[in-house]
């Protein structure tokens, strides 16, 4: 049998008496191990001080995927301390047997595994791990398997096997909605077309309603303002806003918070033929605002503009979220490591923040001044779509955005370019992360859902 013990820089390892063990430390990621008389192996993994939830989750997954040949007959994990992060260790352990090659003839197998621990705390890792799978399988997905239609369907399935609601508006029912800057962007797929979700978690002791608005792109070339090939194929993982939308509603529903959620998930291609919208277009929207198409590559902002535009009409939130893989800007700003917030109103935005800090999946706000909204000025329109300078472009999308929340008190625009697709141990190319549903969970919670 194979047993593993997560351990801290804290963690006292005197019931062991095996020399294997001196000198270790229980840094992040050092590891210990040693075999006893009845054959059975004894691995000491080291979690440090954790600075955040994330560091766990990954160093447990991480640590299992490396090991999977060794484990093969199954582990069994086994907890010395640390009750904080438990179910991390448990979401990290099930996160481990995500396989990108799911389209290989041939799969891998990996190890069972067991946990001597509370069945609240196993419980709840492993709602987050199978939510966070989900959408990370969604977001590795090639753009051929999946499309517009296929990701709603997707949805749709989570919807049922996890207890939210989802309905499904085709073209034709878009089209009768007025949803014109989604049905526009979507204009060069014919074959493709767009569709929007509205999906809807409720429960009786529920005191507020929070929205939540996902970028659903299944593949942008960027239209005729064409992308360059270089690195184009990662353009499958547009749809990271969407991901972590309906993966928040899967975990929310599963965990029964207290809350009320209404999601709103525009999703299309963003391809190139003879129909596709051309820069200097002006297209309508579902707001009735007119927007001047500056480049069809700044296609995000114009479908969360009509999400954003019905979800303000239809319903009453207290609080609004969008994710977007937005702009490139955001990861020229801040990298990798967080993702750009932008929010007028101070609670949300520190409420986030230190969701954030938490959780790993960090935040930082930028400004959002409205000497910014300027650079959006159209002759022709009421606004476009985007400054003509390249730079601040994180942020002028943001205010983009904001004409179109109906002067909503409590909204917060999160651009996850940079992090909802990142290296990893799973390939040796970037791949998606579930970025946003340990966030928007975490920042669920803290408001008492």
């Amino acid at each position: 049998m194979n047993y593993l013990y997560p351990v801290f820089n804290t963690t006292s390892l005197s019931s062991f008496d095996s020399p294997y063990l001196e000198g270790f430390k229980g840094k992040t990621g050092e590891v210990a191990f040693f075999i006893d008389g009845e054959a059975n192996r004894h691995y000491f993994l080291g979690l440090g001080d954790p600075k955040h939830h994330l560091e766990v989750i990954q160093t447990v997954r991480s640590f299992i995927f490396k090991q999977k040949e060794n484990l093969s007959t199954g582990v069994k994990i086994k907890f010395l301390g640390g009750q904080e992060y438990l179910s991390d260790i448990v979401q990290g352990a099930y996160l481990s047997d995500y396989s990108i090659g799911y389209l290989k003839g041939e799969q891998s197998e990996f190890p069972s595994i067991e946990f001597e621990a509370d069945a609240s705390d196993v419980e709840r890792g492993q709602h987050f791990a199978r939510a966070i799978k989900r959408i990370m399988r969604w977001g590795d997905a090639p753009g051929n398997h999946k499309t517009p239609q296929k990701l709603a369907e997707w949805i749709k399935a989570s919807g049922e096997e996890n207890g939210f609601q989802v309905e499904v508006f085709d073209k034709t029912a878009c089209e009768n909605l007025g949803m014109h800057a989604l049905l526009g962007v979507g204009r060069g797929s014919r074959e493709n077309p767009p569709v929007f979700c509205v999906l809807k978690y409720t429960h009786p002791e529920a005191t507020k309603t929070v929205g939540l608005v996902g970028k659903g792109v299944t593949f942008d070339t960027g239209g005729v303002s064409l992308k360059p090939g270089d690195n184009m194929n990662y353009m499958k993982s547009d749809m990271g806003g969407a991901a972590a939308v309906a993966g928040t509603l899967e975990v929310a529903a599963r965990l029964g918070l207290k809350i009320n959620l209404i999601g709103a998930i525009p999703i299309t291609e963003n391809c190139i033929d003879s129909y596709a919208i051309k820069p200097g277009d002006v297209i309508s929207s579902y707001s009735g605002k007119t927007i001047e198409v500056i480049n069809t590559d700044a296609e995000g902002r114009l479908i969360l503009a009509d999400a954003l535009s019905y979800i303000t009409d239809k319903y009453h939130t207290d609080v609004l979220i969008d994710l977007a893989t937005l702009t490139g800007n955001a990861i020229m700003a801040l990298g990798y490591k967080a993702a750009a917030l932008i929010s007028p109103n101070d609670e949300l935005a520190q409420s986030l923040f230190h969701a954030g800090l938490k959780t790993g999946e960090k935040v930082w706000r930028m400004p959002h001044w409205d000497e910014y909204k300027d650079a959006l000025k159209s002759d022709i329109a009421d606004l476009k779509n985007l400054a003509g300078s390249p730079i601040g472009g994180a942020i002028n999308a943001g205010k983009f955005l904001q004409e179109f929340i109906r002067e909503h008190q409590a909204w917060a625009h999160l651009d996850i370019a940079g992090t909802a697709f990142m290296d990893s141990e799973f390939g040796s190319m970037k791949s998606a992360t579930g970025f946003g549903v340990r966030l928007l969970v975490e920042y669920l919670e803290s408001q008492g859902a």
